[in-house]
């Protein structure tokens, strides 16, 4: 069996002393969650932390595996691995001695990760984050020596930028909903005449009502009337009130008048590299974006990554909240598209944002406008859009806020009855 250590445990030489902590805590680390996805920028895994964590990641042959091991951590035995995607044929843990676990990822061919752990930033905590290189491509940064063991970064490094003061119970999610159109731009027009501004606008008022009824949700309107709205001033809009996600509500059309029902659009890569280069280039804006990161000369490398790594995780869990609201969709309609689609449109380019586009349904075809226009219907559509986002934020709580109290809550009362 061959070994192989990977310098994987930084990607900056100069941004090595800001990834380490000068202590670790004695408390035990839990791995709360485990997230593989993969793209044709590559393929990444992230775990999801409960405090910062010591690890050593290496590469095993014959058969190729990665090897992430973590000290002072612990998995509940119900954590549930992804599936494998791209070249990790599956994802395994297992609990090791002296209070270790160990993740191991199966992979199709050799492979050449780098890793490295990131501060709670906005709604996410402690990550720890391992990233393989699309084919033919190479790791996009690496350190000449790797050090002795890697933290997440101090909380100044990459603040949370939609952090909100927490009450007691911890503070309300705020979900951003955008109706589609408004104003000068009615959107796209049925048969009957009926204008995609209003059906968005009627369905973005049933969700932002049914979030409001959620206990530790928070709805608000980018628009909540006939106005015109830019695109990039609906993106603002949302992270003015410092939104947790982004909702944008529209009603397809297509030549063919016989095409029907709902799919659900996520940010495309390609997208978000645009995006992000749009970002850097606006020096005031990225240093905000990326927690107040000085970008002269000497940082932007810096500053690149730092976005690259809040860009690349917001996409990720974009994708998660997507497919959950296209689950619930099913339920109430019929869905166009049976999988999450990505496009470069301009409402979803958010960088620290995760952001959904619904096409609730065609207009263009008759009987999606009647349903468009059906009051009943739209509530269906609101609720079950709605469902998605619950759905979304119940399985992965943000700490601090009062969903994850909620979870936290009834994770722990079937444990206070068994001890009856």
């Amino acid at each position: 069996m061959l070994l192989r250590r990977v310098v994987g445990r930084s990607f900056l030489p100069g941004l090595l002393a800001l990834c380490m902590c000068t202590g670790a805590s004695a408390a035990v680390t839990r791995v709360e969650d485990v997230r593989l996805w993969s793209g044709p920028e590559g393929t990444r895994l992230v775990l999801d932390l409960s405090a910062p964590v010591k690890y050593d990641l290496f590469t095993l042959n014959n058969p190729y595996r990665i090897v992430i091991d973590l000290a002072n951590a612990s998995i509940a035995d119900s954590q549930r691995m992804p599936a494998g995607q791209g070249p990790v044929t599956r994802v395994r843990s297992g609990k090791q001695p002296r209070q270790g676990v160990r993740i191991v990822l199966d992979l199709a061919s050799v492979q050449q990760p780098r890793s490295f752990a990131v501060a709670p930033e906005g709604t996410a905590g402690h990550r720890l984050v391992v990233e393989i290189p699309p084919a033919g491509g190479a790791p996009a940064v690496a350190s000449p020596s790797p050090p002795a063991a890697v933290v997440a970064p101090p909380a100044e490094a990459i603040s949370a930028v939609k952090s909100v003061a927490t009450s007691q119970g911890g503070r309300d999610l705020v979900i951003a909903v955008d109706a589609g159109h408004g104003g000068k731009d009615p959107g796209a027009i049925g048969r009957s005449g009926t204008h995609e501004k209003q059906v968005t606008l009627a369905i973005a008022r049933r969700l932002a009502a049914a979030i409001e009824r959620e206990e530790g949700m928070r709805a608000v309107m980018v628009r909540d009337d006939d106005r015109f709205v830019s695109l990039r001033g609906r993106i603002l809009k949302a992270r003015d009130y410092k939104a947790d996600m982004f909702v944008s509500i529209h009603a397809d059309s297509v030549r063919d008048r016989g095409v029907g029902g709902s799919s659900v659009y996520v940010l495309s890569l390609r997208g978000a590299s645009d995006e992000a280069a749009r970002w850097l280039a606006e020096r005031e804006n990225a240093a905000d974006l990326i927690g107040g990161v000085s970008l002269d000369d000497k940082n932007d490398v810096l500053a690149s990554v730092l976005l690259d790594v809040t860009q690349k995780e917001s996409v990720s869990n974009s994708v998660d909240a997507a497919e959950a609201i296209l689950g619930s969709l099913r339920g109430v309609t019929i869905v166009h598209r049976p999988r999450v689609q990505h496009a470069g449109f301009v409402v979803l380019k958010s960088p620290d944002i995760p952001s959904v586009l619904v096409e609730t349904a065609f207009i263009s075809n008759s009987a999606d406008e009647r349903r468009l226009k059906d009051p009943v219907q739209q509530l269906k559509l609101a609720e079950a859009i709605h469902a998605g986002v619950r759905s979304y934020f119940y399985a992965r709580p943000p700490p601090g806020t009062r969903v994850a109290a909620l979870v936290a809550a009834q994770r722990a009362e079937p444990r206070t009855l068994a001890g009856r």
